[in-house]
């Protein structure tokens, strides 16, 4: 389980952070709002820890600009004002959660876990259509058949669950603990490659390249949409008489006849000793 912390504070950063990797979870402290954007721009996040008082744009400005975005990743909102305005207002804007600081360490995991709970039921609702698009390859949700260029291909259920959450994230980074949370329920990884060898799979039945399902060195794996097969080109010969001259009445252009050419010198002679 990724989770994305935005905290100014470093002890307060740190303390929060050994906590949650003590739990299983993998962190990614950022320092500011302005880089929390871009972070969420380039990784998808299964939880966004957001302090509100944050230099440069605020927590309530991140948050409202994510909801702008059609971002809908949960957000927890942690903060030192403790009035019920400030607290309606965070959850005005598309925060799911608020938790007032100093707070007890056992309640944030209990409100992570279940932020956890309503995003999987809110990923299993009918926000996501039963028909799943990308490039060439296509993901009937409901009949559970997989196609490439048409074809359709056999795929395990581990391989349709994996497939469809890159389809869903496509052209963001995939962390592996997401993948082992969200496809064997576990925060940590004991079989050290098995989401390695699953992505192997993936790439040789559905004929991806490298690029198309790329490993992020340290983080997972970024899937971009591969292209439709480019159709054969025939060559065609090009036909330099015209339609209309391929009649067997049709008489080509004759060429010029040649200028008279100038006698050769042996010529004269001839002709000035037969005069």
């Amino acid at each position: 389980m990724n989770i994305l912390l935005v905290e100014d504070e470093p002890r307060v950063a740190d303390f929060v952070s050994r906590g949650l990797k003590g739990e299983g979870f993998s962190v990614t402290i950022v320092p500011d709002g302005e880089t929390a954007l871009e972070f969420l721009k380039q990784t998808t996040f299964d939880i966004v820890l957001l302090d509100v008082i944050l230099p440069g744009i605020c927590g309530k400005d991140v948050c409202r600009n994510m909801r702008a975005k059609k971002d809908y990743t949960p957000v927890m909102m942690l903060t030192a004002l403790n009035e019920v305005h400030d607290r309606v207002a965070g959850l005005n804007i598309g925060a799911d959660d608020y938790l007032s600081k100093p707070f007890d360490f056992e309640e944030l995991i209990a409100r992570i876990h279940a932020l956890i709970r309503r995003s999987r039921y809110t990923q299993d609702s009918s926000d996501y259509t039963n028909i799943q698009t990308c490039g060439r390859i296509v993901f009937d949700r409901q009949s559970f058949i997989v196609t490439v260029d048409g074809t359709a291909v056999e795929l395990s259920d581990k391989e349709r669950e994996i497939l469809s959450m890159f389809m869903i994230n496509e052209g963001k980074v995939l962390a592996r603990e997401r993948i082992l949370n969200s496809v064997w329920g576990a925060n940590s990884d004991p079989l050290t490659n098995v989401i390695d060898v699953y992505v192997g799979r993936l790439r040789k039945k559905l004929k991806l390249s490298k690029q198309e399902l790329k490993n992020i060195r340290g983080v997972g794996y970024r899937f971009s949409s591969p292209e439709p097969t480019a159709q054969n080109c025939t060559s065609q010969a090009i036909d330099l008489i015209p339609s209309d001259c391929t009649s067997p009445d049709y008489d080509a252009p004759k060429q010029d006849e040649p200028k008279n050419a100038q006698p050769t010198s042996e010529e004269l002679r001839n002709k000035i000793l037969n005069e």
